[in-house]
């Protein structure tokens, strides 16, 4: 269900109310009581993805570079002990 804006013609009053679509456009005004409140023309929510598979941070930054492993370090082999004979 969206949230409405509402505007009231006798007081100016503007207040939002989370309704049904197929609701009624007009409204009692909770500021001044008289039923002369009219639904606004309001800008909407935002754009929302709702699902499996959807996130709010697919795409957000580009594509990513491929992941690099690190070059391993090779240690040479202790030498084995000489012993003079």
């Amino acid at each position: 269900m969206p949230t409405y804006d509402y505007v009231c013609a006798s007081c100016s009053h503007r207040f939002e109310i989370f309704e049904k679509m197929s609701a009624r456009g007009t409204r009692e005004c909770p500021k001044c009581g008289r039923k002369q409140a009219r639904r606004a023309v309001g800008v909407g929510g935002g754009f929302i993805l709702k699902g499996s598979g959807f996130y709010g941070t697919d795409y957000k930054n580009g594509p990513k570079p491929p992941a690099s492993t690190p070059a391993k370090k090779e240690t040479p082999a202790p030498k084995p002990p000489t012993t003079s004979s």
